[in-house]
């Protein structure tokens, strides 16, 4: 006799599941994984704690979908560069999941060896102590706004040239780009890299 399907669930397929049904809709519940997977809810609940699980599990899953590069042996620009192009790649896989993971604590070791490697970075370039934390969270508003922006339409602003003449010359000027989104997330990055190397010698003068 076959064995009932629950006895195949594991936390890989809920994740699974649940990564899914953001990609196409932006949010997961409980029930809708159990449809999903064809199980019963109650059998979710003898695996995942709660839906705050679930998100930091999806957290985890992006963090350890891509391969991580070492940054030991690169200047702290480029150790910089390295880790804020691979922090915005993994969220730009999966956009939608970017609000979910935004209102909850970062636990996932995965995620926090990241943050590890940032501060360390910037404690390597010179970074005032004080001002890490807020380098940091400067990071991540660039990253995560990076992501989303990957999923932008290609007609960003619709604008009239009579009503708008400054954002229409920007507009005519970001199109001679050969995309949009790469060129305005490397002109980002290197803004966040000149502004922490002036962090540094404000502090150093």
């Amino acid at each position: 006799m076959p064995r009932p399907r629950s006895t195949l669930l594991s936390i890989e397929r809920i994740v699974e599941a649940a990564l899914k049904l953001v990609d196409e809709s932006g949010d997961f519940s409980f029930p809708r994984i159990a449809r999903e997977l064809g199980v019963s809810q109650s059998s979710l609940y003898n695996r995942i704690e709660s839906r705050e699980h679930i998100v930091e599990l999806l957290r985890a899953h992006l963090f350890s979908s891509l391969p991580s590069e070492s940054v030991a042996d690169k200047s702290w620009q480029d150790a910089a560069r390295t880790l804020i192009r691979s922090y915005r790649d993994r969220f730009a896989q999966h956009p939608h999941l970017v609000p979910l993971l935004v209102t909850q604590t970062v636990q996932a070791p995965e995620v926090i060896g990241m943050y590890e490697d940032l501060a360390l970075t910037l404690e390597r370039a010179g970074l005032p102590a004080e001002r890490i934390g807020a380098a940091i969270s400067t990071i991540d508003y660039f990253a995560l706004g990076a992501a989303l922006d990957a999923s932008a339409p290609a007609e960003v602003w619709h604008v009239s040239e009579d009503q708008f003449p400054a954002l229409t010359r920007a507009v005519a000027g970001s199109a001679a780009a050969p995309n949009r989104v790469a060129d305005a997330f490397e002109f980002g990055l290197e803004i966040l890299i000149s502004g922490i190397e002036t962090q540094v010698k404000q502090k150093v003068n």
